[in-house]
């Protein structure tokens, strides 16, 4: 009867040894979306020598945050004096990419006020974010690549 008893002391504490194990994994080479702190705030870009076809001077606001999308108010300056004003949004694929599209009117002198969008992947990084980007103005298509930095 001992034994039996000592047997199942044992098999219960192997049990509970098995039931309260932690795995814990982390990674230094990749931010977590709480790594970041926050993408709240203001963010910015400045491009020294635009093409032709690239938009410069991101200026993206961020104002509400979840844990899984951004979104605030948002500007550029594109080809033929465009100036671009409205909002962006995007949201989290992973902990360093973000999905975005920015969706707002553009205007210029001598225009009328016209519908422009803009959208790519987004590469978060612990001080930066890169913004790939491709989209319609009423002067044309656009693309290009910004890094916006955290003011």
């Amino acid at each position: 009867m001992k034994n039996a008893c000592l047997g199942i002391v044992v098999a219960a504490i192997v049990v509970t040894a098995g039931c309260t194990s932690l795995e814990h994994k982390s990674s230094l080479t990749e931010p977590s979306a709480a790594g970041n702190n926050s993408l709240l705030g203001n963010w910015t870009s400045s491009t020294l020598i635009p093409t032709p076809s690239t938009c410069t001077d991101f200026k993206w606001n961020v104002t509400e945050q979840t844990a899984s999308s951004a979104k605030g108010s948002f500007t550029a300056s594109c080809p033929g004096d465009l100036k671009f004003t409205g909002t962006a949004e995007g949201v989290l694929g992973t902990p360093t990419t973000i999905q975005w599209s920015a969706k707002g009117n553009a205007t210029a002198p001598g225009l009328i006020s016209c519908a422009m969008s803009l959208s790519g992947t987004a590469q978060i990084g612990t001080e930066s974010i890169i913004v790939p980007y491709a989209g319609d103005t009423c002067l044309g298509k656009v693309n290009g690549i910004e890094t916006l930095r955290k003011h």
